[in-house]
């Protein structure tokens, strides 16, 4: 076993690459590379890459997370029976390709070369009824797409939680955060975080429900903060895009969430403000109005997931 550090990227396929260059330059993306048959896209941060997007039929192609380091790429090439490949793409790297249980193309890359990433302005102070610091200064948020820091978490529903859950805690190192109880023997799935010891972690870099029919469920997209998410809000919503849940704040993992469909359907996130938690916080169990449920906001529409 391997202890990964976070979700690299995802990979989907589209025919039609410039309607999902649009899409994804409306969601807040940039392009890092293109060329006739490869869509390349990033955030802000240090990533080269976030999203990929090759042509063909639509669909999903899978998920990426980054390994600490070339030494454990080696580690789990060697037990897995694996190749170590050269990644493609910007930035470069290696990669390690392997399937789970349901089929889903699991990548773990490392030695990929970062970019700068873009500046992000201070937050100017906030007044509420707590205090009240920030004074001849008006506030004005700017207007246009959300700015992506980094891809933070992918959902997939899985044909067998507890087969799915086994396969991706015994290969990288996966805590549970919170695991989804129907009842004392039946667990629908659960949220897991990075094991970074000590070093906090997302609250959930992937998610697994127990569905029991395989699909890409969404990804999810850290921006700066809530004025940055509700300016792409308005972005998306002027530009035609299909809006699909939000704005609200999760119960789990706590985030404010704006979720979208690209022109394929497949869905992704906006998000800020989440949980992080180091190995010690352990795991919990929550339920299904938890995981449903909001703390604000829109409720949970019928055609989710």
């Amino acid at each position: 076993m391997i202890k990964v550090d976070d979700i690299a990227f995802v990979r989907f396929t589209a025919p039609d690459l410039d309607k999902m260059e649009t899409f994804l330059t409306d969601f807040g993306l940039v392009r890092a590379h293109r060329d006739a048959d490869t869509l390349y896209m990033r955030g802000e941060g240090a990533d080269p890459f976030v999203h990929v997007t090759h042509k063909g039929e639509a669909g999903f192609k899978g998920v990426a997370f980054r390994a600490r380091s070339a030494d454990d790429l080696a580690t789990l090439a060697k037990a897995q029976d694996a190749k170590i490949e050269t990644l493609d793409g910007p930035g470069g790297g290696k990669v390690v390709r392997l399937s789970d249980p349901d089929g889903f193309s699991v990548e773990v890359v490392a030695a990929r070369e970062s970019i700068s990433p873009s500046a992000i302005p201070p937050a100017p102070p906030i007044n509420d009824a707590r205090a009240q610091p920030r004074r001849n200064a008006p506030k004005r948020v700017g207007q246009g797409t959300s700015h992506i820091k980094r891809l933070g978490h992918c959902v997939l529903n899985v044909s067998n939680f507890r087969a799915s859950e086994a396969w991706y805690k015994e290969r990288f190192g996966f805590i549970t955060s919170d695991e989804i109880k129907m009842s004392p023997e039946f667990a629908l799935g659960a949220f897991m975080r990075c094991d970074r010891g000590d070093q906090p972690a997302d609250h959930h870099t992937l998610f697994l429900l127990g569905t029991g029919t395989p699909k890409f469920n969404h990804a999810a997209f850290e921006v700066v903060d809530m004025d940055d998410l509700m300016s792409g809000h308005d972005l998306l919503k002027e530009k035609g895009h299909e809006a699909q849940w939000g704005v609200g704040r999760h119960i789990l993992g706590s985030q404010i969430f704006d979720y979208w469909k690209d022109p394929w359907g497949h869905t992704l996130e906006h998000w800020t403000d989440g949980d992080l938690m180091t190995a010690s916080w352990g795991s919990r169990e929550a339920t299904m109005q938890d995981l449903i449920g909001v703390q604000w906001g829109m409720k949970m529409p019928p055609n989710m997931g």
